[in-house]
């Protein structure tokens, strides 16, 4: 019974993932700015990478299995912020930013 359920929600979740992941790689196609752009590639794919993994974890259920696929949110979850940041900045000292878009300039006076 709780293999049944567990089979199902894993599914679901590898569904969701999916469908999470395709609308970031479409955002980044789609999308004008390189702030919008770094915004799909990093909030949509980490939660659709995470549920994809939490799909697999509920369909292969073994203690080896769960620690790879733990390893693999953590380090999703580590390197995507950064990773945003640096490309944020880049894009910054680049001048691919456009400065009306920005609230708030923080790096204006460096």
């Amino acid at each position: 019974m709780f293999g049944t359920v567990a089979d199902w929600v894993g599914a679901g979740c590898l569904v969701a993932g999916a469908l999470l992941s395709l609308a970031a790689g479409i955002g980044v196609l789609r999308f004008p700015a390189t702030l919008d752009r770094m915004h799909a590639a990093t909030k949509p794919q980490v939660l659709g990478v995470l549920l994809l993994l939490l799909g697999v974890a509920l369909r292969l259920r073994t203690p080896a299995d769960l620690g790879m696929v733990a390893l693999v949110g953590v380090f999703q979850l580590a390197t995507a912020p950064v990773a945003a940041q640096m490309i944020g900045r880049a894009a910054y000292r680049a001048g691919r930013v456009d400065p009306d878009l920005l609230d708030a300039d923080e790096l204006a006076e460096r």
